[in-house]
């Protein structure tokens, strides 16, 4: 047996440490997720954590890891005459990346079937985790029906399979470890949140701990089993730690007045999830516990919220992730020293204003329009929020999807995991489950697969979106100083289309011509940066960013992207495609039939601010056959309805 690097012997990554042990305390916490930079240690930790947690009472061979009190009742192991049960090591399954549904979830004994012509089970990855670790690496990666299915087990603590004649539901209580590098891409936020822990790590930036974190790992690598025996007290202690952690736990109290606590955290830092205050308190007492303390303080809640509550909250465009430290720090100092009840008499309490008391006069900010500035300038503004408008509903070009929430639903797909069978001659994927189903009870005393026996799958894949963002870059917009609403307006979209998993793709036009400032991405830091930068100034070429634009879709389009197109402009088109004397505008109007006609769903966001508004991007609507909305109205809140309603 490869010998695993020992827990206690990790340099550093305290926190990481600290949150890996509490899920070990009490496995109800919902598993830790583990985000950093590679060879930070996060591996190393997960693995670590399994040889060092208190062994389980289980039946050899048992492949469902069941209680011996309460065996399955399909568990021929654990309802056998001779079943005796043992300490054995707590389970640590790795999920990989490309594993099937059905060797997460289980599936038909194949050999079952063919040696004795009768249905079975045979108990997946989801069976072998029970009462033990899953543990994902490069989480963020992984294919999203298996994601689907790790979010129900999670919860329920309970798999049922029901396909192709089985029906069966066995316990999973399983213990989720994660990794990620977000380089590599995000998690989207259900995912995220069933995770009751997260941590940060890096790799440390101090000489001395960097040499000592080397000096460790060579050792180890030249003798694995000596480095191991030097550090098994340090094991053994922690052991010992846990197990007294896991029977104080249950004796652990929260005060009413820190439950109060733990809610006000929540609502401080907009965490919207009410399996935040539960995992916090869960963590809380964890905390307790692992101090060999019954009650719990307040120092134990701030320190549980930096591993429950960062990884919750909605963060917006261009904000740091993580808590603010200083106003974590007031709130604590507050639970801990509660002010007394307020006097009723106490004339000092009043903040009501005396008669005659002056009063400082208002302010306001100034409603004169900045003057226009030379169309040779350059300039840039920040994002701000745009004002609220009501929910506007959106109708769809095709009806060749249909919603499933994050991304279109495709059946009959080439890739994609298997949902049923049906009976098929010349099948193009043999599902061989539900063939040798069938061949079974069709003749179970003559059992043989016979052509009418086969049956082929039938597969369903998600459809990414691809959204394309056209946003005017001219000197008429900088002029109102409009990019800065429709700055917002766009960072509205991107972190829409990040929590989605969707693509997007911006293209800005100013000047002469029209560029791919971003190409499609699904990284929302990368758009973030490219819009923020984004300077303005100079003419509208308009006809240039929708040639850009058709040009754009057309080559996601192969890739099997569902797309939305979406332009911010007032429409007022004056640079040309090719000679200098062409319509601008009629050629504008022409792409925008074109894009009409090759049936691309696009929404057309006017800009248009001035005295006298000449309504070019109504035009450029209708000819789009495009939604229409003005910009002025327009909302981040609103605007993700809008996205949401087109792309299902």
């Amino acid at each position: 047996m490869k010998q695993i690097y020992p827990f206690s012997a990790i340099v550093g990554q305290e926190q990481l440490k600290q949150a890996l042990l509490l899920c070990a305390v009490d496995p109800s916490l919902g598993g830790v997720l583990i985000r950093g930079d590679k060879g930070s240690a996060k591996s190393t930790a997960a693995r670590g954590l399994a040889a060092i947690l208190p062994p389980i009472r289980r039946v050899p061979g048992c492949a469902f890891n069941c209680d011996p009190a309460s065996p399955l009742p399909e568990c021929s192991c654990c309802q056998g005459e001779h079943a005796v049960a043992e300490d054995a090591a707590v389970p640590f399954v790795n999920l990989p990346l490309g594993a099937s549904e059905d060797r997460v979830l289980g599936s038909l004994d194949f050999e079952q079937a063919l040696k004795q012509a009768r249905q079975a089970f045979k108990p997946g990855l989801l069976a072998n985790a029970h009462r033990g670790l899953l543990y994902i690496d490069e989480v963020n990666l992984l294919a999203d029906h298996l994601v689907d299915v790790l979010l129900d087990v999670a919860a329920m603590g309970v798999n049922t399979v029901q396909r192709e004649g089985l029906s069966i539901s066995h316990p999973a209580r399983i213990t989720l470890l994660g990794t990620m590098n977000q380089e590599e891409g995000e998690l989207r936020p259900q995912l995220l949140d069933r995770f009751g822990l997260m941590v940060d790590v890096a790799a440390p930036r101090d000489a001395a701990i960097r040499s000592e974190v080397v000096r460790r790992r060579l050792a180890f690598e030249a003798d694995p089993q000596g480095f191991a025996a030097r550090w098994q007290a340090e094991g053994s202690a922690l052991q010992e730690q846990i197990r007294q952690a896991q029977a104080m736990l249950a004796s652990v109290t929260v005060s009413d007045h820190l439950f109060d606590f733990i809610s006000q955290l929540c609502c401080e830092f907009e965490v919207a999830s009410l399996r935040a205050d539960i995992v916090l308190h869960k963590a809380a007492r964890a905390l307790a516990a692992l101090d060999a303390r019954t009650q719990v303080s307040a120092e134990d809640i701030r320190t549980a919220a930096m591993l429950v509550l960062p990884h919750r909250r909605r963060r917006k465009p261009f904000e740091q992730s993580g808590l603010d430290q200083d106003k974590l720090d007031e709130l604590t100092q507050q639970a801990q020293n509660p002010p007394p009840p307020a006097s009723a008499t106490d004339d000092t309490a009043t903040t009501e204003q005396q008669p005659g008391e002056p009063q400082a006069p208002p302010t306001e900010d100034s409603k004169d329009e900045p003057s226009q500035p030379d169309n040779g300038g350059e300039q840039v503004f920040a994002a701000r929020a745009p004002q609220d408008i009501g929910t506007i509903r959106l109708t769809s070009h095709s009806s060749d999807s249909e919603a499933s929430g994050r991304r279109s639903t495709v059946l009959n797909a080439r890739r994609g995991h298997s949902v049923r069978a049906v009976p098929n001659a010349q099948p193009q994927a043999l599902a061989l489950d539900a063939t040798l189903r069938h061949a079974i009870q069709r003749n179970p005393a003559d059992f043989a697969v016979t052509r009418a026996d086969l049956h082929d799958k039938v597969r369903t894949a998600k459809q990414g979106n691809l959204i394309v963002l056209v946003v005017d870059a001219s000197g008429s917009m900088a002029a109102q100083q409009r990019m800065e609403q429709v700055k917002g307006t766009v960072l509205s979209l991107l972190q829409d289309a990040y929590q989605r998993r969707d693509q997007i793709a911006v293209i800005a036009f100013r000047g002469r011509q029209a560029e791919l400032v971003l190409p499609p991405t699904r990284q929302v830091e990368q758009a973030e940066q490219a819009l923020h930068a984004l300077p303005t100034g100079g003419r509208t070429p308009l006809p240039h960013a929708l040639q850009l634009a058709a040009s754009t879709l057309g080559r996601q389009g192969a890739q099997g992207l569902s797309p939305l197109l979406v332009v911010l402009s007032d429409g007022r088109a004056n640079v040309a495609l090719g000679e200098d004397h062409a319509d601008p505008w009629q050629q504008s109007l022409q792409l925008a039939e074109g894009l009409a006609d090759a049936a691309i769903p696009a929404l057309v966001l006017d800009t248009e601010q001035a005295y006298v508004k000449l309504g070019r991007a109504r035009e450029l609507a209708q000819a789009m056959r495009a939604e229409y909305l003005p910009c002025e109205q327009l909302s981040s809140e609103q605007l993700t309805i809008t996205i949401q309603a087109r792309l299902g």
